[in-house]
């Protein structure tokens, strides 16, 4: 629990230079707890995160120029997608639907104002911010999905898709911080 209470804060409380990273919490987060969720709720948290860092990636796309950010945009929209079809197809498979919860529901809301700002962003300064980001956001979700969500998971199935897409993901949040080096 204290584990979980550290992730929290460190969502709620992240800064990339002047710009806020409220990446998926404030204090009504704090009054639920994310390990209580059951896996329809855990899946669609799952579900949320992953198109939320598809549209950071969309952004990216549009307005960086620089080789490498490009490439893990790139990379973050073919693996999140890939996910995120994994996921509806397992749904699909056990006759389930993700149940929205007040966890997608902050990270949806708190997603637009990181967007809104990364977009006010130009060049090397919108590079290092996105990466920045992708480096806190992967931390900070690997975090809750390995020590919150896993342990938690009920079925079988599910819980397994969920290892399998932290490998992936775990593999991006050294990307990306890789890419946060190179772009000091």
């Amino acid at each position: 629990m204290k584990k979980l209470a550290s992730v929290i804060l460190t969502l709620g409380t992240l800064t990339l230079g002047s710009l806020p990273l409220s990446l998926a919490f404030t204090s009504p987060v704090l009054a639920e707890n994310p390990a209580e969720l059951n896996d329809l709720e855990i899946a669609h948290v799952a579900y949320s995160a992953d198109n939320i860092d598809i549209r950071y990636a969309h952004l990216a796309l549009a307005l960086s120029d620089n080789p490498e950010v490009r490439t893990f945009a790139q990379t973050m929209i073919r693996d999140h997608e890939a996910v995120n079809k994994a996921a509806l197809d397992l749904l699909g498979k056990l006759g389930a639907t993700a149940q929205d919860n007040f966890l997608s529901q902050t990270l949806n809301s708190n997603s637009e104002k990181i967007i809104t700002d990364l977009a006010a962003l130009r060049g090397a300064e919108f590079d290092h911010a996105y990466a920045t980001n992708e480096l806190a956001y992967h931390k900070a979700v690997n975090e809750l999905v390995e020590h919150s969500f896993i342990p938690n998971i009920e079925n079988a199935e599910v819980k397994a898709l969920f290892k399998q897409g932290l490998e992936i993901f775990k593999g991006h949040e050294h990307h990306a911080e890789m890419m946060v080096q190179k772009l000091k």
